[in-house]
């Protein structure tokens, strides 16, 4: 933990003086006095501090305040006194220690641990401990190294062993010829530096072995003696094997084949620990032959596939950046097709502190709240220590207003001398974080700045200055003091100055200063007292004759400085088509050929921002009904003519022409064309006088054209007048929407609007953009460029820099813009939100919870927390899912850690991971997180129908549902009868393996309406309704029913049957009395002949009039399965026994009523019997 007690005992009260203020008029105020404010440290030197023996030591430690800090330091716990030693000195109005060993010295004899204290009469400030360095490297020991004799196929380690250096040295293997070796899945140099052989080649005594170290500080490399190795083989060697796989060298030889051992590490298990946003590196390398290869794995879980790089041929595994999800147990497994083995690395992944939330500075008034929070978390949890000024706050004096709770200091109405710096120290075994934070007392003052207060003159100004603190403000005019005396200055208790009637004299700027032994602020107020806007000579009555031209004056008298808006009205309607003389004497109206709708009171209104004033006078026309033009049909009026140039000045000419003829309809206005010689725009007014004053862009080639307007339409235009060459000037106008944003992490595009042509104000127009990096104080860098872009190369990542721009011609420099600021490029986050967690999983939503980045490792400007997620499987067994991944948003600022996840699916798994995004790039992904969702109401069936119905029953079925959000317990019918809501419903409830169901009715008109729904633990999910057809719409609405209404117990049906059986009684009764006399009608010989066509005559002469019709199937008659049609219910032949029943041409009816299986039929038999009516009255039941 680190160690924070002071060296110096300081009290500030003690050091604090009373301050006297005075008001008077006759001492002189000077504004811009900062605020008061305790120390900060704004740079310091790393923790761990190395540094090169050759160069100078350089301990860094900056900070601003005010009043200027004075600093100290410590070296290893005692004060160091810099002053005392030649060879150190302190930088000006700054703590950075400079040691030079100009003159002597040795670096080592400044190895030590360094604190810098910040102080000033409001607190004091300390830096982290420095722990400096110096940077060694040791010469290798001499030593001499025996030739090494190894057999074939043995493995082998040569160490390295180097030298300790300070930064460690990194190490490489080569020969005698400054040659690497080559390495390969069987040679390989391992995390500690010594070189492993899996097993040994004949080869390998070629060359011999140097391990070699590299000094980064010294850029110096040592070589150790090198390694000669001798070979043991059973015969001698040859020189083909080099040729061979490098893989497997032993394929075909005669070698001895081993299983896989491992010679780093040793054993079956081993442990690992790691520092959370380190690196992890596990190493498992294996002798045996052939080379065995090595596999990497995770117990219960994946490897984290972003973060892990495969190293070495397998040997190492690197996984970058690790976190608490990556602890756990890695397998490595050497196998070779001899055997295979395991070893087993448990990793445990610990924390050095980091923020949770870092303390800020805290800026109160007398008697306000606030809290100072420092929240930091780790592995083992940080013990949090509290200091005041560098002390503990425990051995401070007692405070009131001041409460530590937890990991806060609350403070209840703070008083004056409770400024202080705090200090927040958050360690563990790990390491340590320390943060500054001052709370400062001071007065605010609350309103904008730089206000600017217009009024007319002998008119009340009221300069509002709202404040915070005491006393109230005092208020100095142009850098003297004034004292109210309620006449003509009041000062409100709000901070509100009155002065009752402003006057000339009280033009100026004031100043509001707060100030009180705790600091100072100020404001600045602008007064402006502006004369008032009066017409001196007012409109009179006229009396005109008709066709002559009325013309009313309207002399304004205004303040220049404040622009007019002059309105004509006639009977209190503005003229839209009137037309306003601007002069700086005199306005006017005037209204040409007048008639008798032009009479009325016209009225002058003149108005400024601040006032107003307006008069009226009353047109007479005279003449008005005479008539002196019977036929004056109207036209467009001729062109202006005699255009002349005059009163030429640098940027404006006066322009007059002579009006052509109205043509029978007044000139309403006039519009000139100005053509600038290169550009041939066009600009347009409407005036009705002859002369106009115009205003003109320097460095300009003009030509007018005037055009006469009526209420026919416009004129030709005049002729053009004479050109005018404006002179030249310095750009008068700023280059608009100046801007700059990186497009690559290493730049910065800046952009503007170029000007318009005719604000060039003259030749070569270029721009000059100046930058700097925000709040550096560094010179401005400049470039004078004629395109609208500039990039800034070599920019570091997202940088804040201050932009500005003026543009240039050969005339002079134009006014130069506003500063801007602008941004470098932003590159991909570094770091991922932490510690990604689920708490309160409901079945559709779960909180989230994680560590929030550090602003700085988002590389740009922070954009949005995005959360991915999926759907990993449903807890159901064997449902399918969709794994789409889906995303959720979290952008209210950086800091946020908490959040909703919603519209999840019930009863199922998910995973999720949270990315950190500025504008341009995705940081690195969390842990990736499991969690679970409970169980919830079910879906809607997938389906539910009435498949089958008939005059007793109606039978259902449904299916599961496609989401059934947990295990199914069963499912519930309800379902009314009649109105369907008059009704209580009735229930039936299910097991969940039931998909049918059989309902018996009541009678056949009986209509139901049913609810279906599925149930889990939770409850009743939604229901599927469907409802039972109306009667008459049954067959159409259930395809799959096999039965028809039965009619036959209607009594209309009855009826018509009894009739229809009557008359075929009646028929029959004919019928058989012709044929027992031998009727005109000959039947066919044979029942089974064949029909002869249509028309064809028998032998005997006679037509039969059977046709092709009468094989096909009457109308609504059902065909068979086998295909044959049978006859339909109501047909004719089902009232006799046989089957050719058939009618003749004069309608009787003709056939055999003999039963086929008790006799033949014969032709004109008259003994044979006919069916029995009866017998066919029954049929047709």
């Amino acid at each position: 933990q680190l160690d924070l007690s002071l060296f110096l005992s300081l009290s500030l009260s003690s050091s604090l003086l009373p301050l006297l203020f005075f008001i008077s008029s006759f001492f002189p105020y000077s504004p811009g006095t900062n605020m008061k404010q305790p120390p900060t440290i704004v740079k310091q030197s790393a923790k761990e501090y190395i540094v090169d023996p050759r160069d100078n030591i350089i301990i860094e430690c900056e900070a601003k305040g005010n009043p200027v800090p004075t600093f100290s330091w410590r070296r290893n716990g005692k004060f160091f006194n810099a002053e005392k030693d030649p060879r150190v000195s302190m930088r000006k109005r700054s703590g950075t220690l400079e040691i030079s060993f100009r003159s002597g010295g040795k670096p080592e004899d400044y190895e030590g641990e360094y604190q810098c204290f910040a102080m000033n009469d409001f607190g004091i400030a300390i830096s982290n401990k420095i722990l400096l360095r110096v940077s060694k490297s040791p010469l290798w020991p001499k030593e001499v190294l025996e030739p090494l004799m190894v057999s074939e196929g043995s493995p082998l380690v040569l160490v390295c062993n180097p030298p300790p250096g300070l930064p460690p040295p990194t190490t490489f293997w080569m020969n005698s010829a400054m040659m690497p070796i080559i390495q390969d899945k069987r040679v390989s140099m391992g995390l500690n530096g010594d070189l492993y052989f899996s097993n040994v080649l004949a080869s390998d005594a070629n060359t011999d072995y140097s391990c070699n170290a590299r000094f980064l500080f010294t850029h110096t490399i040592q070589q150790k003696n090198p390694f000669t190795l001798k070979v043991l083989t059973k015969e001698p060697y040859n020189n083909t094997l080099s040729s061979l796989n490098d893989t497997d060298p032993y394929v075909g030889e005669s070698h001895t084949q081993t299983t896989p051992t491992f010679l780093s590490p040793s054993g079956t298990s081993s442990s690992k620990m790691a520092l959370r946003g380190e690196e992890l590196l596990l190493e498992c390398i294996a002798a045996g032959v052939p080379t065995p290869g090595i596999k990497w794995f995770k117990k219960g879980g994946d490897l984290p596939e972003k973060k892990v790089k495969f190293e070495s041929f397998n040997k190492t595994l690197r996984i970058v950046s690790v976190s608490e999800e990556d602890s756990g147990e890695y397998v490595c497994m050497a196998s070779n097709k001899i055997g295979s083995i395991r070893h087993t690395v448990s990793v445990q992944i610990k924390a050095a502190p980091y923020w949770l939330q870092k303390p800020t500075n805290l800026v109160l008034a007398p008697n306000e709240n606030g809290q100072l929070v420092c929240l930091a978390s780790g592995n083992p949890k940080p013990s949090i220590q509290w200091l005041i000024n560098g002390e503990p706050i425990e051995s401070s004096l007692p405070n009131l207003s001041r409460k530590v709770v937890d990991d806060a200091i609350i403070f209840n109405s703070v008083q004056i001398g409770s400024s202080a710096v705090y200090q927040c120290n958050a360690s563990n075994e790990h390491g340590y974080l320390l943060a500054n934070a001052f709370v400062n007392m001071a007065p605010r003052l609350l309103g904008p700045r730089n206000q600017l207060i217009k009024v007319i003159e002998q008119s009340r100004a009221m300069l509002d200055c709202p404040f915070f603190g005491s006393p109230v403000p005092e208020v100095f005019k142009n850098g003297l003091g004034i004292a109210p005396d309620n006449v003509k200055y009041r000062l409100h208790n709000n901070g509100t100055l009155e002065i009752k009637h402003a006057r000339s004299e009280d033009h100026g700027t004031y100043t509001f200063v707060a100030n009180n032994i705790l600091g100072q602020a100020e404001e600045q107020i602008r007064l402006e007292v502006k004369e008032p806007t009066r017409i001196v000579r007012a409109p009179e009555h006229l009396s005109v004759n008709r066709g002559n031209t009325a013309h009313f004056d309207c002399k304004i008298k205004h303040d220049p400085t404040l622009p007019i808006i002059v309105t004509w009205l006639k009977n209190d309607k503005p003229l839209h088509f009137g037309w306003i003389k601007f002069k700086k004497d005199e306005n006017s109206l005037s209204i040409p050929n007048v008639n008798s709708d032009d009479e009325g009171t016209y009225m002058c209104m003149v108005k400024t921002e601040l006032d107003q004033d307006f008069a009226s006078a009353r047109l007479t026309v005279l003449g008005a009904h005479a008539h002196t033009c019977l036929v004056c049909p109207p036209d467009r009026p001729d062109p202006p003519e005699d255009l002349e140039l005059s009163d030429p000045a640098a940027r404006s000419v006066r322009l007059t022409w002579v009006p052509g003829n109205d043509n029978n309809s007044p000139v309403r206005g006039m519009t000139r064309l100005i053509i600038p010689a290169h550009t041939h725009t066009h600009t347009h007014t409407h005036t009705h006088t002859h002369a106009l004053n115009l205003l003109l862009s320097p460095f300009v080639n003009y030509q007018f054209r005037v055009i006469a307007i009526n209420s026919v339409g416009p004129s030709r235009p005049s002729g053009p007048s004479s050109r005018y060459q404006t002179s030249g000037a310095p750009p008068d106008v700023i280059p608009q929407g100046l801007k700059g944003w990186g497009t690559k992490k290493t730049n910065m595009e800046i952009t503007w609007q170029p000007l318009l042509d005719t604000q060039r104000n003259g030749p070569e127009l270029r721009y000059v953009v100046s930058w700097r990096r925000k709040d550096s104080q560094e010179e401005w860098n400049n470039i004078s460029t004629t395109s609208s872009k500039h990039v800034v190369s070599d920019t570091e990542t997202y940088v804040p820099y201050e932009i500005k721009i003026h543009a240039v011609n050969d005339f002079g420099r134009g006014p130069e813009s506003s500063m801007v600021i602008g941004y470098s490029g932003e590159d991909r986050p570094s770091a991922a939100p932490a510690e990604l967690r689920v708490t309160k999983a409901d079945s559709t939503k779960v909180n989230l919870h994680w560590v929030s980045v550090d602003p700085t490792s988002i590389h740009g400007e922070f954009k949005e927390y995005r959360l991915y997620y999926w759907r990993e499987a449903s807890l159901v067994k064997g449902l399918r899912i969709n794994k789409e991944k889906k995303t959720k948003v979290f952008s209210s600022d950086v800091s946020q850690n908490t959040g909703v996840l919603t519209e999840l699916i019930p009863y199922s798994k998910y995973k999720m991971y949270m990315v950190v995004a500025n504008n341009k790039f995705e940081g690195p992904h969390s842990n990736i997180v499991e969690f679970q969702t409970k169980e919830g109401v079910p879906g809607v069936p997938k389906f539910f129908r009435i498949v089958q119905r008939n005059t007793d029953t109606i039978h259902l079925e449904w299916d599961k549902p496609l989401e059934p959000n947990g295990i199914l317990i069963g499912y519930t019918l309800q379902y009314r009868t009649g109105s369907f809501s008059s009704h209580l419903p009735q229930v039936v409830s299910f097991f969940p393996n039931v998909t049918e169901y059989t309902i018996r009715l009541p009678d056949r008109f009986t209509r139901y309406k049913f609810y279906l729904s599925a149930r889990t633990q939770v409850g009743s999910g939604e229901s599927y309704t469907e409802e039972s057809p109306h009667f008459a719409n049954e067959g159409k609405k259930l395809p799959y029913s096999k039965d028809h209404v039965d009619i036959a117990t209607q009594g209309w049906f009855i009826g018509l049957m009894c009739a229809i059986a009557l008359l075929v009684l009646i028929l029959l009764i004919v019928g058989f009395i012709k044929r027992s006399r031998g009727g005109k009608y000959p039947v066919r010989d044979k029942k089974d002949l064949p029909m002869d066509p249509v028309d064809q005559k028998d032998q005997d002469g006679s037509f039969d009039y059977h046709s092709d019709e009468d094989n096909k199937p009457l109308q609504g008659s059902q065909t068979s399965l086998e295909g044959n049609v049978k006859e339909s219910d109501d047909s004719l032949v089902d009232y006799g026994e046989g089957g050719n029943g058939q009618f003749n041409e004069d309608g009787s009816f003709i056939g055999q009523y003999t039963v086929k299986k008790d006799k033949e039929e014969t032709e004109g038999n008259e003994s044979s019997e006919a069916t029995s009516p009866v017998n066919a009255v029954y049929s047709l039941a």
